[in-house]
């Protein structure tokens, strides 16, 4: 059983490398999907097994946030935010500054790959309105959407697994990488000035707020319902709240998430089919499967054995070895799959610190190159699709910057932490 649990194991994390290369036609849910149920035919789970293995609470968190992101898209609000927001600034670097700080905080509680899809084309169109080079705020939406969401248990998928499984409370991962997330994107903004001197070095003022009101062929004015928003985002206002209240009102976070979903399904303006069609399916797929993966794997004896060679400890090297085993991995098989394979061992670990660190570097660590993240692939191939392109090269030369840098300030703010513990 052990050698078929590593023949299906290893071929379902090939194909989820493969997906990870430019023009690949492997897809990431169809490669974990077919590991699950190879688990399945070859024997090494049952059927119920399989099923019981799914983490249920991830997938309910996922299902409720999907629902009430989608239903904000379809209401336009996230083309609202960026639009009023970018308005203010009337220089490159406010531009840059204000992108960059609504993008992060925005990814932190709307999830980042919403954000980044909703984001990129009002930004493509306000630069070529305004005769800027998009990609230097492109780069910094992409970097700028991963830090941020590193702060919250709802701003990414990997975070939401992280949050369900180690119980820590939603206010409490908030104020402990909240000061990692502000000083990266802080750095995000100085170092891509310094990258691109002469796009900043422009003190003329920018009319944004003149271009976010007017259509053009480049910027066309996004349509918003005020009806169904008047509804939909108190609701999703209210959900936030509870999220931070969770543990005094002895609430579940995918119960939130849910109760929110629910709301927004008969409160809203959007029809509900509507929404529903917009929920990513295959995600929830993708996350099943790889519940169902991974567990054949501990059922055969191999995370056992994992066990009793890997340690993590709560220690300086403890931490250390989070964050270096993040940036290499997260580069080849992304956050995702690697935070699954992760559970076990942090489980085992028992140590809230760890599993910050964990959140912290998985995200982070998506930075480093335009296939670390979800939500950098999404940024490249809409901005591809409106003639702007980003480099490889010339995405890493700045996202492995921002990385590094990043994952020392996470290392030293953690270690901080568990210092005055």
């Amino acid at each position: 059983m052990q050698a078929t649990a590593i023949i299906i194991f290893t071929l379902t994390y090939i194909g989820i490398i493969f997906t990870r290369l430019p023009r690949m036609n492997i897809d990431r849910p169809s490669a974990a999907f077919f590991g699950a149920v190879a688990m399945i035919f070859f024997g090494v789970v049952t059927f119920d097994e399989a099923v019981s293995a799914i983490d249920f609470n991830t997938i309910a968190l996922l299902l409720g946030m999907m629902i009430i992101i989608s239903t904000l898209e379809l209401d336009g609000f996230f083309e609202w935010i960026a639009t009023r927001t970018l308005a203010v600034a009337d220089t490159p670097f406010k531009l840059l500054a204000v992108l960059t700080f609504t993008t992060g905080i925005a990814s932190a509680f709307l999830v980042n790959d919403a954000v980044v899809l909703l984001f990129t084309p009002v930004i493509i169109g306000i630069c070529r309105s305004l005769k800027l080079n998009p990609v230097p705020f492109l780069i910094a939406e992409i970097l700028s959407s991963n830090i941020g969401s590193a702060m919250t248990i709802t701003g990414n998928p990997q975070n939401m697994l992280i949050g369900i499984n180690s119980g820590i409370a939603y206010g409490h991962f908030v104020l402990s990488l909240l000061p990692v997330s502000l000083i990266g994107m802080m750095l995000i903004i100085y170092i891509v000035k310094w990258y691109y001197p002469s796009v900043f070095r422009i003190k003329q003022h920018l009319k944004v707020s003149t271009v976010v009101n007017n259509e053009s062929p480049d910027n066309p004015v996004p349509s918003y319902n005020y009806g169904s928003m008047r509804n939909s985002v108190p609701i999703f206002l209210l959900v936030i709240i509870l999220f931070f209240l969770s543990r005094p009102l002895h609430l579940s976070i995918p119960i939130i998430a849910l109760i929110g979903a629910s709301l927004i399904l008969l409160l809203g303006r959007i029809k509900p089919s509507k929404i529903i069609r917009q929920v990513d399916w295959v995600l929830l797929l993708f996350f099943a499967s790889l519940f169902i993966v991974v567990h054949g794997v501990e059922k055969a004896g191999l995370m056992n054995e994992l066990l009793n060679h890997v340690k993590l400890t709560e220690n300086a090297s403890g931490l250390a070895g989070i964050h270096l085993i993040s940036l290499v991995v997260s580069q080849i098989v992304s956050n995702v799959p690697f935070t699954v394979v992760m559970l076990p061992l942090m489980k085992a670990a028992g140590s809230d610190i760890l599993w910050l660190a964990l959140a912290s570097a998985s995200t982070l660590a998506g930075n480093a190159t335009i296939i670390g993240a979800m939500a950098n692939l999404i940024v490249i191939e809409i901005a591809d699709s409106k003639g702007v392109k980003i480099g490889f090269i010339e995405f890493f030369r700045i996202g492995i910057m921002v990385t590094i840098v990043s994952l020392l300030v996470s290392f030293g703010v953690i270690y901080l932490q568990m210092s005055l513990l």
